[in-house]
């Protein structure tokens, strides 16, 4: 008889569904940006706002919810953020123009920022080191699945309904969620806060927040330059300030020390970019195939699915793999056929027989589904039990940040494209689209340059990979 799944698996399966939730929402609505257009009346291209927005609202929130899950309790932090996400989806479904749509996502996003550091610290602390692959697995596939599962779901019920089901359709999955955290989830807090770092939190959610929404006026169309460089100046300058009272402050509210660590330094810059890289597909793809190709919404989310079945085809082999070639020769390896094949979606046209567009995409997913993986769980094998809870909400609202920063990314390439081609603003053409690929796939190719820093018995302890000169007692240095 099979034994039942333990304390910690139930643990993990039930922050990955609240991750599934909160990362489907991230992208369900490609594949209804031009419906959403329409009901807007607005660029479907636009629209990446509402995407970029909610994002946002994550990369910015999330330092605080660590502080506050500390100070009250996890599990009373992950259920309130379960209410909070759960109301505001029905209001996204009410919208009734961009604006009204873009406050709800922030709100949104506000209840999401509070689910996934908390999600991820409750199951950083109930899980053994050498089980952490496993339980970073189940953890971190709601970040590849929910991107690639969204845009055929939106398609789905865009063209059989409405968009705004799309939202609807989170009450009662976020009913059930907030049962089971009240069953499940201890309310573990420490017995010692520190004091929370207001002006930390003010300086690094104002630059981030100035930042983004720079690079959002890049990618859009007939944006005045001296304003949109007026905001990403801006947003470097206050990210000056941040880096600087975060170096001085007595308690910060992000903990820079623990880029001192250099697995956590690597996941971090050259990680960052390649999230960055790998979020702009589940943007383009779904408008390429509806208005390059002039497919429907719903056949080019199922397009999409190629994608989703790439991801979980690698799962099961993904912790041999590692065990077998260590984490830097697999991020190396990996991260190159990443870029290619990126890259590679700038052959893809309406003439291009389906089978071999699904090909390309489910390729493109196991390549995507090992590096991912492969970061996430070096981030945290060389970070001590003190430091985790702080490492966790950095890292945390980096990938967010960086998640974000790839919508914006995609409208950012599709508009250089057509400056390169030196055409009138407008709906994107197939051109742009390609153009945009390449440019991605570049910037994919210099995500893997950080890894060649790694030291070849980088994260032993957790793959079980042991190169020649390894031992547990004299690991290998830098």
């Amino acid at each position: 008889m099979p034994s039942l799944p333990s304390k910690s698996t139930l643990i993990a399966l039930l922050v990955a569904g609240a991750f599934f939730m909160e990362n489907l929402d991230g992208t369900v609505i490609a594949t209804a940006l031009p419906q959403m257009g329409v009901s807007f009346h607005r660029n479907p291209v636009d629209l990446n706002m509402g995407m970029t927005a909610y994002m946002l609202m994550l990369a910015v929130f999330i330092p605080i919810s660590g502080w506050v899950a500390d100070r009250v309790g996890a599990r009373t932090v992950f259920a309130c953020a379960i209410v909070v996400f759960t109301l505001s989806s029905i209001f996204c479904g009410v919208s009734q123009g961009l604006w009204s749509f873009t406050a709800a996502r922030i709100v949104q996003g506000i209840g999401g920022a509070m689910m996934v550091p908390v999600g991820r610290l409750v199951v950083l602390r109930t899980t053994e080191k050498h089980n952490l692959i496993h339980s970073i697995a189940y953890i971190t596939w709601p970040g590849l699945v929910a991107p690639i599962l969204g845009p055929p779901v939106g398609g789905f019920i865009t063209t059989y309904a409405s968009w705004r089901w799309i939202f609807f359709l989170n009450v009662p999955l976020g009913v059930i969620a907030l049962a089971l955290t009240f069953l499940w989830i201890a309310n573990l807090r420490e017995d010692s806060v520190k004091p929370f770092d207001w002006i930390g939190f003010a300086l690094c959610g104002t630059a981030c927040t100035t930042f983004m929404y720079g690079l959002e006026l890049v990618g859009r169309e007939k944006e005045a330059w001296t304003t949109t460089l007026s905001f990403l100046g801006g947003g470097v300058l206050l990210g000056v300030f941040a880096v600087m009272h975060l170096h001085r402050a007595a308690a910060p509210i992000i903990d820079l020390s623990s880029l001192k660590i250099k697995t956590f330094a690597v996941t971090t810059y050259g990680g960052s970019l390649f999230r960055i890289a790998i979020s702009v597909p589940p943007f383009l793809l779904p408008l390429m195939f509806q208005v390059g190709f002039g497919l429907s919404a719903f056949r080019s989310g199922l397009l999409m699915l190629a994608l989703f079945a790439g991801n979980l085809g690698m799962k099961t082999i993904t912790t041999p793999v590692l065990r077998r070639f260590g984490f830097r020769s697999v991020m190396v390896t990996n991260g190159v056929i990443v870029a290619i094949l990126i890259a590679l979606c700038a052959v893809l046209s309406p003439q291009t027989p389906r089978i071999i567009i699904i090909a390309v995409l489910f390729v493109n997913g196991l390549a995507r589904s090992m590096q991912f993986t492969s970061l996430t769980t070096l981030t945290y094998v060389d970070i001590a039990k003190p430091q985790m809870s702080s490492a966790t909400s950095f890292s945390s609202m980096l990938v967010q940040m960086a998640m974000g920063m790839g919508v914006a990314v995609g409208a950012i390439a599709l508009r250089a494209a057509a400056l390169l081609k030196r055409q009138p603003p407008g709906i994107p053409t197939l051109g742009d689209f390609h153009i945009a690929f390449v440019l991605v796939g570049i910037l994919a190719a210099v995500a893997v340059i950080d890894c060649f820093t790694l030291a070849p018995d980088a994260g032993a302890v957790v793959s079980g990979h042991r190169p020649a000169g390894y031992t547990d007692n004299a690991p290998l240095k830098a």
